[in-house]
């Protein structure tokens, strides 16, 4: 039964559907578990996903689904919504199907966008635990990153403090001789909390810490969440975080994560955040949760653990990628699959009217202002000027080896004649097409784009990766922004070019993935920039080391890893129910 979309919000719809929603019990029966696979915890569950790979590991893989965007208006255009309304139509049309999403920040979710829970009829749930911590892997994350900042600055207080003999009798450490200029990591919060971008921390006495310039970052953006997103099991999850670069010396030395002995309390904090969540959609077809978002400063994905429970689990999984293809499917393409060594069946392309006309020379989108009539009323000449936009990700997914669907996210406003010009001009792009009212109708509104992909799950495709891993790292970079984002070329900083040597000079990094970090909102660096923009470098300012994940990651453009609060935040709309407790004002 679908909701009334157009009168319920979401979670309305959330609370309505989970008064059926499975227990653990239930779900054990459903997916055919050992009771040993499922860790209850409240009303949701956990999934022993050692347990269950190690007796399916015979068991045939079913089909895997990727599922990217266009570039978004900052409203985002349906990404989660896509992934469930899929699964959704999938369910409909008898097919034995789940899926693996990331779980959301609490700073978009206070924020301009909301959860990431999807929207009217294609929706997870329960939605408030969704939002809201779910079972605490974020905060896991937290600990575990801070208390490798913990470890880092007590340590050059301590350095600062005492001779070599003190600190050996006292601390039992040797010196490490920490560079205050060449501190890799910073503190993380998971909120959008611009005021932290930059800090000094230290202020005081001799006691009161190591006086020196920091910074937050969203906590998403951490490497122990990218860590989370491609490990295989607990032991590597160790050695990663045993392996996290915090610093240089002052010869210009690494300093690690096992240097300071942090790594191994780091793994406590962590140690049940291996194990996938099962949530399920509002018509119950189950979806896990693992690994966070944030594909433009971070890795962006579900994890590799869930993809591979998923395909063992389910004949149709689905899994989705961060933001649009230039972003999140290209480190799909690139970093995930190559870690994960699973083949994607087909790629699809969440797109919108509304997206194509803001590419098109649409007015501005603000996110809590409402639309401009171009928005809602049809308008062939701006969606028409916009399509370029969709067709660019379409032929990034092609490079890849892939024949993507596109799925066009349908909303009440779109015209038939608007649905037709971008069908048309998807299919002369060579994809499949299909049109979705997920939202409104749930799974009966997704049967044509369900259908759409199981054909193209049928057809046999050529994957293979933009380049082969000896790649060095500014030839890497080169390439993705000619070939993905339609740059003429690469700038460097001085600064940014220096540190690209140092790492291509050193075998050490040679196999390091490149994680680019770029806005979401253009193809370009600047995200005013809209369309398919030609003449234009990429300038690269810094790049970080993530030594545990073994990622690279080229800072494009001013992006920071902290995002900011808007002025309308969507915190001010979130309440409780003082007499039963339950939360409202999600979206």
């Amino acid at each position: 039964m679908a909701y009334d979309a157009t009168k319920m919000k979401d979670w309305q719809i959330a609370e309505a559907a989970e008064k059926n929603m499975p227990d653990p019990d239930q779900w054990r029966d459903k997916l055919g578990l050992k009771k040993e696979e499922v860790i209850p915890m409240g009303r949701l569950c956990r999934l022993d996903f050692l347990k269950i790979n190690e007796r399916l590991k015979d068991h045939p893989d079913g089909k895997y689904i990727e599922v990217t965007a266009i570039t978004p208006t900052p409203l985002g255009e349906g990404k989660s919504t896509t992934s469930c309304g899929l699964m959704e139509g999938l369910g409909k049309i008898g097919k034995n199907v789940g899926g693996a999403l990331r779980q959301p920040s609490g700073g978009p979710t206070m924020n301009i966008k909301g959860t990431a829970a999807g929207g009217g009829n294609a929706l997870l749930i329960p939605m408030t635990e969704f939002s809201m911590g779910l079972t605490g892997d974020i905060n896991d994350i937290m600990n575990a990153h801070n208390l490798a900042m913990v470890a880092l600055t007590a340590r050059m207080q301590h350095e600062r403090n005492y001779n070599d003999e003190q600190l050996a009798r006292l601390t039992r450490m040797s010196r490490l001789d920490i560079d205050p200029t060449r501190i890799e990591m910073g503190w993380i919060l998971d909120y959008c909390a611009q005021a932290l971008r930059s800090i000094i921390i230290g202020i005081g006495g001799r006691q009161d810490g190591f006086m020196m310039q920091s910074r937050f970052g969203i906590a998403v953006s951490s490497e122990c969440m990218a860590i989370l997103s491609i490990i295989n099991d607990l032991p590597d999850l160790k050695k990663r975080l045993n392996e996290i670069t915090v610093a240089f010396n002052k010869k210009g030395k690494p300093v690690t994560t096992g240097d300071l002995e942090v790594g191994n309390a780091m793994t406590a904090w962590m140690r049940n955040t291996i194990n996938p969540t099962l949530m399920c959609t509002v018509e119950y077809q189950p979806c896990m949760v693992h690994a966070g978002p944030f594909a433009n400063i971070a890795v962006g994905q579900s994890s590799i653990i869930a993809d591979r429970v998923g395909l063992k689990l389910f004949d149709y999984h689905v899994t989705e990628s961060g933001f649009a293809a230039d972003i999140g499917f290209e480190k799909f393409w690139n970093v995930k699959s190559r870690y994960s060594g699973l083949k994607p069946n087909v790629s699809v392309l969440t797109t919108t009217i509304r997206a194509l006309k803001m590419h098109g020379g649409g007015p501005k989108v603000v996110a809590g202002l409402p639309l401009p009539e171009e928005y809602t009323k049809e308008n062939l000449g701006i969606l028409e000027r916009g399509l370029p936009n969709m067709v660019h990700h379409i032929n990034t997914i092609r490079k890849a080896g892939i024949n993507p669907v596109v799925c066009i996210n349908a909303f009440y406003t779109d015209t038939k004649a608007e649905i037709a010009m971008v069908r048309k001009a998807a299919e002369a792009a060579g994809a499949r097409c299909a049109v979705s009212e997920h939202w409104l109708k749930g799974g009966d509104g997704a049967v044509e784009f369900a259908e759409a992909v199981v054909d193209a799950c049928n057809e046999p495709n050529e994957f293979k990766f933009l380049y082969p891993i000896e790649t060095k790292l500014r030839e890497r970079v080169a390439m993705i922004a000619r070939e993905v984002y339609g740059a003429d070329g690469v700038s460097w900083t001085p600064e940014a070019e220096a540190k690209a040597k140092m790492l291509e000079a050193d075998p050490k990094y040679d196999d390091y993935a490149t994680m680019m970090v770029k806005t979401h909102l253009s193809l370009t660096h600047d995200p005013t920039v809209k369309g398919v923009p030609k003449g234009w470098t990429l300038p690269i300012r810094d790049v970080l080391i993530y030594s545990g994940a073994k990622f690279l990651c080229p800072c494009a453009g001013a992006i920071s890893l902290m995002p900011g609060t808007s002025s309308d935040p969507a915190f001010r709309r979130v309440d409780v129910d003082v007499k039963t407790g339950k939360v409202m004002g999600l979206f």
